[in-house]
């Protein structure tokens, strides 16, 4: 599975995004997915996820209420809606995707076998 995310961007406080990633070579239909985020000088971050079987979403507490994970099987891509953006979410995002995440482990990196190649988001104040 390849995925390419895009969708980054400089905006401004208050501002939305939606950050899409496409996959191909494989569907997506039976793949937990998810995304997260990286800092200069920090370790990855889990951000959202969406598991295939049931579609329950998971969410950063940072996030909660602020982002949305979805995904359209039919166009083979997993989206996150970031609306209300803050400053402190500036970071490149990257997608992932996995066959199947233990529940208890789908806010760790190493649970996802597939990575796309990152996008730049930048919030200004």
């Amino acid at each position: 599975v390849q995925l390419q995310a895009s969708g980054g961007g400089l905006v401004q406080a208050g501002d939305s995004l939606r950050l899409s990633c496409a996959a191909s070579g494989r569907t997506f239909r039976n793949f937990d997915s998810a995304w997260f985020r990286q800092s200069p000088g920090k370790e990855r971050e889990f951000v959202a996820a969406r598991r295939w079987s049931g579609g329950s979403t998971y969410y950063a507490s940072s996030v909660e209420g602020r982002f949305t994970i979805s995904t359209d099987n039919a166009k083979n891509t997993v989206y996150l809606q970031m609306n209300s953006l803050k400053p402190e979410d500036t970071a490149v995002y990257y997608c992932a995707a996995a066959p199947r995440v233990i529940l208890s482990q789908i806010r760790i990196p190493s649970s996802y076998h597939y990575w796309g190649q990152g996008t730049q988001v930048t919030v200004s104040s």
